[in-house]
């Protein structure tokens, strides 16, 4: 379980620094004339649509897993683990290919409810695949871990967006986010494999 809390952790993080999660949010800001404090809420409204949409997709499959480990004896000792390698190994293969979701900014002005609902539906409608692994694993280890996992992906996710957005809305971040998103899918590989082997030894 220790191993479970820690991979999430820090692949809950990596999601929160990938630009695509919240540097659209910002561009429109820029382009729309808004303000540091309203462009951080809707940071926060566009980054709990994102993880409502996860943890819902995430409690579903965290059932699938409570379900398998009461059928599979084998399925939190050898079964979980193996998926979270074999997960690691498909996002390293697919990383050149790994896509979340873009939004352009708007080619004519459009009214500010409609730009926020749009970017919302946006964040609702691309939810973290990558850390779903986790919410199936973590079923077999009880209600408390599931909700414990849906809480820190939702504190991080929320935190992380708005804390990038506010730094780099200031000037006070440049960092080369090409690089950072071009390898998310080698790093995300690396994590869920490390878990996953991790689970082998620390439960």
């Amino acid at each position: 379980m220790i191993s479970l809390i820690t991979g999430s952790l820090v692949l809950s993080l990596l999601h929160a620094i990938i630009p695509n999660h919240w540097l659209p949010i910002l561009a429109i800001g820029k382009k729309e004339g808004w303000s540091i404090h309203q462009t951080t809420r809707i940071t926060i409204i566009a980054g709990m649509a994102h993880a409502t949409s996860t943890v819902f997709i995430g409690l579903v499959l965290a059932f699938v897993g409570s379900s398998l480990a009461d059928r599979i004896e084998e399925f939190t000792a050898f079964i979980a683990p193996g998926l979270l390698i074999a997960l690691g190994l498909f996002y390293i293969y697919q990383h050149s290919r790994h896509h979340h979701f873009h939004l352009h900014g708007h080619p004519e002005r459009v009214s500010h409810s409609r730009v926020v609902i749009s970017l919302a539906a946006a964040m609702f409608l691309s939810p973290c695949f990558e850390i779903e692994a986790y919410f199936l694993v973590a079923g077999s280890h009880g209600l408390l871990v599931v909700l414990l996992l849906a809480l820190l992906y939702t504190v991080v996710t929320v935190t992380g967006m708005v804390v990038w957005v506010r730094m780099t809305y200031r000037g006070l971040l440049r960092l080369n986010w090409h690089s950072i998103e071009h390898n998310a899918g080698i790093i995300t590989g690396i994590i869920l494999m490390a878990t996953g082997a991790l689970s082998f030894f620390i439960r």
